[in-house]
């Protein structure tokens, strides 16, 4: 089932009134636009640009730029009106950076170094992991990447990584001591995909990217993502009240919903 929490768009709204001026619509990446850190398919890069024609389009990430480079394309900048690598701590519209965060000036060394030493020990004790590889944390621009696996295992372990979280709720019990431990640093902590959680300051989720869009006259912001559920890392933006929210669970999920929506 479709999970929608629908925001309040202007009075009288309808799809025939959707146009590239007044209907923007994000998306997330992983499980949405692509599978799990695959690339996405022609067929999803031939919607997309018919999407378009329609209704302005973005993408909100929590990877940094280079990655959505790997999953959307090199021309992934081209392809979309604003591009929001790293939940907006980078953004860029029509292909043009518009503005840089950086978590290491927010934070400052003595806390990152904190936090990166309590995290390195609480992992070398995790017991009954299936394997571990290596890159437990990747610090990116605005938040760190923890992967309690390590993000240079195969898809194979992956996989394998996914089966035993779901059953143990391993990343849900390593959020909850980091945030006891953390609480003076005000961190938000989130789960999305198969093997990791971001760190990052409070306000830092992907709502960050909405100050660059709020004020430029869209009468709807729909916001597409499948980590929609408390403690995603789609959940915040899905939930806030500047957009329209659809869950999806896959991305043929995505395109049937905006061929729906936007296509008729």
């Amino acid at each position: 089932a479709v999970s929608v929490r629908t925001a309040n768009p202007l009075p009288g709204a309808t799809c025939a009134m959707v146009s590239r001026e007044k209907t923007l619509v994000l998306f997330d990446v992983d499980g949405t636009l692509t599978a799990p850190r695959k690339t996405a398919l022609p067929e999803m890069r031939t919607f997309l640009a018919k999407l378009r024609e329609k209704v302005t389009i973005g993408v909100v990430g929590g990877s940094d730029l280079a990655k959505a480079k790997e999953q959307l394309g090199e021309d992934y900048l081209d392809i979309v009106d604003y591009a929001f690598p790293e939940n907006g701590l980078e953004a860029f519209k029509d292909g043009k950076p518009l503005a840089v965060q950086s978590l290491k000036k927010h934070l400052g060394e003595d806390s990152i170094k904190r936090l990166v030493k309590f995290i390195l020990k609480y992992i070398s004790e995790i017991d009954d992991i299936p394997v571990m590889r290596g890159t437990f944390i990747e610090f990116r621009n605005g938040m760190l990447n923890v992967s309690p696996v390590g993000r240079n295992c195969s898809q194979e372990e992956r996989d394998a990584f996914e089966k035993f979280d779901n059953e143990s709720g391993l990343r849900k019990k390593f959020v909850s001591v980091l945030q006891k431990e953390f609480a003076d640093l005000k961190l938000k902590f989130s789960i999305g995909g198969q093997i990791s959680f971001d760190v990052f300051p409070e306000g830092w989720d992907k709502t960050y990217a909405l100050r660059f869009v709020e004020d430029k006259g869209f009468s709807e912001i729909h916001f597409f993502g499948d980590k929609t559920a408390p403690g995603g890392n789609d959940y915040e933006i899905f939930e806030d009240k500047r957009t329209i929210g659809h869950t999806v669970t896959c991305p043929d999920d995505t395109v049937k919903i905006c061929n729906d929506l936007f296509m008729k």
